[in-house]
């Protein structure tokens, strides 16, 4: 199966509406052209972050982005900062690709699709954007929280945990500025957890939900150790230091990439509106 028999053949079987099937064809097409033009060309199943990362620049972000290349974190702040309306078009060409290639996994074209979380501005909801997720679309959450494993992430017990705390309420910048020190094991198994305040300070307690407080447990298990003895956050990158304010929106629009009813919301499933709903309450649909 080629590259654009793939495509075809995805999107025909997709449970995806119409119109997003038309915007993925064109996105997605678009990613091809640009792979079969260049001068040594590009196999488009077997590319990686840095070929659409180029093809991301060339093709939409060059003008946006003057006198700097599309070159990591900062580029995607600069984006998701100055152009937010553009910014979110990028993720959702993230999105688009990120469904072709879960495609081409399960067509066994490839083992494990690139990780494309990496390419994410994660720009936070538009103002007015509704701000709870509905009873179904949590429900898709969670399992696609659930099926998130070794196969997506190589930190994939990191990225369950951040899911579920947000969905304890935590806000995103809160949960990067977690304090390991503030976690305290309670004799029945469960878990308390205090947040830092906006100035740092201890705030308020969170018992954990046993769901929360097994990935808690599990994570701790593989936490990398800490590049700096004196760095005490609780969520780590793979170097060992903190991950930065907009990582929670990055992973999350991954995670929601994997499943039609959540890649195709409007305005996209942000950090922010998971933290407005809730585990197990009901919120407004």
């Amino acid at each position: 199966m080629d590259p654009e028999e793939l495509l075809t053949d995805w999107l025909a079987t997709s449970a995806l509406r119409p119109s997003t099937r038309a915007e993925y064809h064109r996105e997605v097409s678009s990613f091809l052209t640009w792979c079969a033009g260049q001068a040594r060309p590009v196999d488009p199943i077997a590319a990686g972050p840095a070929d659409i990362a180029r093809w991301s620049y060339e093709t939409y972000l060059h003008p946006l982005l003057p006198g700097r290349t599309f070159d990591g974190p900062d580029a995607l702040g600069q984006l998701a900062d100055r152009h937010p309306d553009a910014a979110r078009s990028h993720d959702r060409r993230i999105t688009a690709l990120t469904g072709y290639y879960d495609a081409a996994v399960t067509r066994r074209l490839i083992t494990i699709p690139p990780d494309l979380k990496v390419l994410r501005s994660g720009v936070p909801r538009p103002p007015g954007a509704k701000n709870r997720l509905t009873p179904r679309e949590r429900a898709v959450l969670l399992a696609c929280t659930g099926g998130w494993g070794a196969q997506r992430s190589k930190h994939w017990e990191r990225d369950q945990l951040c899911v579920y705390l947000l969905l304890e309420g935590l806000r995103p910048a809160q949960i990067v500025r977690i304090d390991r020190r503030h976690l305290y094991p309670q004799p029945d198994g469960s878990w308390d957890l205090r947040a830092p305040d906006d100035a740092e300070n201890v705030g308020k307690k969170y018992t954990l939900d046993p769901l929360t407080g097994a990935a808690l447990k599990a994570y701790l298990a593989v936490r990398p150790e800490p590049a700096d003895p004196g760095e005490h956050a609780l969520i780590l990158s793979s170097r060992g230091t903190a991950t930065f304010s907009r990582w929670p929106n990055k992973l999350i629009g991954q995670i929601a990439a994997t499943h039609p009813l959540l890649a195709e919301r409007d305005p996209a499933i942000t950090a922010d509106a998971i933290a407005h709903t809730g585990l197990w309450d009901t919120p407004d649909t």
